[in-house]
């Protein structure tokens, strides 16, 4: 294992913590499995300490450096899973869109998609183990250092989700110009949905081939559609991608757990429950007990704790996993925030809230 290069995806340690698998699956467990959306993230000082200085793609594309990223907080914390350190944008960039990350101002597109002829500059094909082999390689190098320690997560984003971005540029707090496509290039829309729902299987179907344990889907943009308009420009894709994913799977024998996490999108709980995924995740502004109710133990769920609770002392980060665990249930059941970490939040008080999962849920399990 000295030249990096040469680690092969097999031959992967045993592994030795599957509380987060057994969840997904609904299974029993000794304790609600935790971990936190961006805990390779800022709030860390080794964090910011390694990545001073360094572009946030030139980081995505090396192995080595996504590697230690995805490790530093399961050095910290005893955290159920660990999730790959990259970026959702790597996949607009393999379509041969330039992507930066600019310093105050987030992930922007100098040339973002303006006009439905723009869909010609995209790579139609995208071979992703020669776009995103890099990705893959640092799955490979991580499910190995992790020494079976505990499951490893891939990811991607979702068709809207990269959709918008590819339009708006960057962040936006209206969406309005994607939305703007939905409404008056609706066909040219779904072309690019398209494109990116057979991008995004194939570079899932490569992350389970390099190793990941489990699959998370971020349809960060949710919120910023209605019930109509998710029924047509998200939910059949996010559907599709399952489903495809999962009959690929299935024809080498193989099994991965896969999670959609579409955030504000809980006017489609039920369907988002009933679309080939064993995990929904869930952000803040759902009631747990609510949760279940709507989903009918059709599907195990993760959330869904406010990521601001962590700025309260530890004795009420306490309480309130308490209640949120007493709200859902330990079975089925995989703790984590509604959304990431900030930066701003103090390492010692995300300690605090995996430790009240693990204590609290082990003493709601002998009840």
């Amino acid at each position: 294992m000295e030249n990096d290069d040469l680690i092969l995806p097999k031959d992967f340690p045993k592994l030795k913590n599957d509380t987060f698998l057994r969840a997904c699956q609904g299974q029993e467990t000794n304790h609600v499995p935790v971990w936190c959306m961006r805990q390779a993230g800022r709030y860390l000082p080794e964090f910011r300490e390694f990545r001073a200085g360094k572009d946030f793609f030139e980081t995505c594309r090396s192995p080595a450096a996504c590697c230690e990223l995805t490790l530093q907080p399961l050095r910290r914390f005893p955290f159920d899973a660990a999730i790959i350190f990259s970026d959702i944008l790597v996949i607009p960039q393999a379509m041969g869109m330039d992507v930066q990350m600019v310093a105050g101002k987030g992930p922007t597109f100098p040339e973002p998609l303006k006009e439905p002829e723009d869909l010609l500059l995209l790579q139609p094909k995208v071979d992703v183990n020669k776009e995103l082999g890099y990705v893959f390689k640092a799955i490979t190098l991580t499910r190995h250092k992790l020494d079976g320690k505990v499951p490893l997560i891939g990811f991607t984003g979702a068709p809207w989700t990269l959709m918008a971005y590819m339009i708006e540029g960057g962040g936006s707090t209206t969406h309005s110009k994607a939305k703007r496509w939905l409404y008056r290039h609706p066909e040219a829309s779904h072309k690019l949905l398209k494109m990116l729902t057979d991008v995004i299987v194939e570079y899932l179907l490569g992350q389970v081939a390099a190793g990941a344990q489990a699959l998370q889907v971020f349809e960060s943009h949710a919120g910023c559609l209605g019930p109509v308009e998710f029924q047509e420009f998200s939910l059949p894709y996010l559907r599709d991608i399952a489903r495809k994913v999962k009959d690929q799977l299935k024809e080498s024998g193989q099994d991965v757990p896969m999670i959609v996490f579409a955030k504000d999108g809980h006017y489609g709980l039920e369907d988002l429950s009933q679309s080939h995924y064993e995990v929904v995740g869930l952000d803040w502004t759902i009631d747990p007990r609510s949760a279940r109710e709507r989903t009918g133990g059709k599907v195990s769920l993760q959330g869904n704790m406010d990521p601001c609770a962590l700025y309260a002392p530890k004795e009420r980060i306490s309480e309130i996993v308490k209640k949120m665990l007493e709200g859902f249930g330990t079975r089925g059941y995989i703790a984590n925030l509604g959304h990431g970490l900030y930066p701003d939040m103090d390492p010692e008080n995300v300690g605090a809230f995996v430790e009240a999962v693990h204590t609290h849920s082990r003493h709601l399990n002998l009840k």
